[in-house]
């Protein structure tokens, strides 16, 4: 089921990228962006486990510079544009593959997250194909080949 809508994700991926994506790459997108957010969620269980903790906080996150000013682009476009992004994302962030518990400032959080690993998705399509205006399955699964090496 799409938390986002189409227009608002054919929109921002024009915006960060020049794009052109369409109601079949939003299922590709939804399950990226969970299973990216889950994969930082179980790196913040170890952290916060070994750390001797049974809440997960932010810091726990491994979020990389990189990621931050990806983050933070995101933040600028979804209120620049009034894009309305946040609040779907919070949706997709939702689901949880972990045991230990997510403070509420995590919680708040993950959108951000959500938003930045958009945002070098959006971007890394360009660089691996500084050409592409509408992304077919190929260009998608060598894009989350990327960040499967690197998150």
């Amino acid at each position: 089921m799409a938390v986002i809508s189409i227009s608002t994700f054919e929109h921002f991926f024009r915006l960060a990228a020049s794009l052109d994506v369409d109601k079949a790459d939003l299922d590709r997108y939804n399950e990226f962006i969970t299973r990216k957010i889950n994969d930082l969620l179980i790196r913040g269980e170890a952290t916060a486990r070994a750390n001797a903790r049974d809440v997960i906080e932010p810091h726990d996150l491994p979020i990389t510079k990189g990621l931050q000013e990806s983050m933070q682009a995101f933040e600028r476009l979804d209120q620049d544009q009034d894009l309305g992004l946040r609040t779907a994302l919070e949706e997709l962030t939702a689901k949880r593959p972990i045991q230990l518990e997510v403070s509420v400032a995590t919680e708040d959080e993950l959108p951000r997250v959500a938003g930045g690993l958009s945002v070098a998705l959006a971007r890394t399509f360009k660089i691996l194909y500084p050409k592409l205006k509408n992304p077919q399955t190929e260009q998608w699964e060598r894009s989350f080949h990327v960040f499967n090496l690197l998150l």
